[in-house]
């Protein structure tokens, strides 16, 4: 959700009354609450026909919703144990649900990573590594930045090599988690981790760990390597991205984090940047490249990474196609 997005969301809560607004809170994930906690916090002196506005809005919305889909899963397990008796539909039922009951890692989610890794750095690495492919990628990169390089090591190989969680697996997570996945002999494989799952967690990881943990990952198996690095996306494949997909970007980044990012990228990219802000904005840019003194490597990477984390935003939300990763696989 954009920023717009989170105001106006921040504003129907505020009228909804403090029982109202917590029902509606205890739906959201952490990153969510989060956001509009501070967007709450900082209304003051709301014009009256914006919040008319936005209560229009969300009635006109609401207007074309239905309450069809709520509970389906319990709907459908009723309904296939009442077609097909208990032992029939058990086995279906775990089929199409499986994965749906997350509530141990929903747990971790509200935790902060420092404290994620204390709880589980002494797991046996392949039950860190399945913890970490239910989580965001930026909260399970921020956690193996508190492992030991060999630890870190140890885990990232595992993700990119993990095509599915055996039921063994799963009972051993629900040992360290409480309840993990909804766990019983009848558990099918579930699809997680793999080299994708690697990558993305890697994009978001300070680029010095993430040089270790590819060359560690190369002695292994060069080939798997390769893959993880074809999948990430960094900085100067924002060249592969196209004009409207820039533009879109631009309009979520700050300008001082723009500065400070562009310090390190090609001039081909510069270029790209430039074509797709207006004649005054692209100016005013070439001139604070130009007066900017030097900036240390890490800031330009983080502010970078940043940059990257709104468009992976915006691609997971639809409005941006990312290109094609490039020869130039990382940085």
């Amino acid at each position: 959700m954009d920023d717009e997005g989170i105001k106006k969301s921040a504003i129907l809560l505020m009228t909804l009354g403090e029982q109202e607004a917590a029902s509606v809170i205890k739906l959201l994930g952490p990153k969510e609450v989060q956001r509009l906690s501070e967007t709450m916090s900082s209304l003051q002196n709301v014009p009256r026909s914006e919040v008319e506005g936005v209560l229009e809005e969300f009635c006109n919305e609401a207007e074309g919703r239905t309450t069809l889909g709520q509970d389906s899963a319990d709907y459908i397990r009723n309904v296939l144990t009442n077609a097909l008796g208990d032992e029939k539909a058990a086995n279906l039922i775990d089929r199409i649900l499986i994965g749906n009951d997350t509530s141990g890692i929903e747990g971790l989610k509200w935790m902060d990573s420092s404290s994620v890794a204390e709880m589980i750095k002494d797991e046996h690495p392949q039950i860190i590594a399945t913890i970490l492919v239910h989580l965001e990628r930026e909260q399970a990169s921020q956690i193996l930045n508190f492992f030991t390089e060999r630890l870190r090591n140890d885990t990232l190989l595992r993700i990119a090599t993990l095509d599915s969680i055996q039921p063994n697996a799963l009972r051993e997570l629900n040992d360290v988690l409480t309840t993990l996945l909804a766990g019983s002999s009848n558990i099918r494989k579930t699809a997680m981790g793999g080299v994708r799952a690697a990558a993305e967690i890697l994009n978001f990881v300070p680029t010095a760990l993430e040089t270790s943990v590819i060359d560690n990952i190369k002695q292994f198996d060069e080939d798997l390597a390769q893959k993880i690095m074809d999948e990430m996306f960094v900085f100067d494949n924002l060249i592969d991205v196209d004009d409207h997909g820039i533009q879109l970007l631009l309009r979520e980044v700050q300008s001082e984090s723009l500065i400070i990012a562009l310090k390190g990228a090609q001039e081909d990219l510069r270029k790209k940047i430039f074509k797709n802000m207006s004649q005054r904005a692209a100016e005013a840019l070439r001139e604070d490249l130009e007066s900017k003194g030097p900036v240390r490597v890490s800031e330009v990477e983080a502010e970078q990474k940043e940059i990257l984390k709104i468009l992976r935003q915006l691609a997971d939300d639809g409005q941006i196609a990312l290109g094609g990763k490039g020869d130039d696989s990382f940085i």
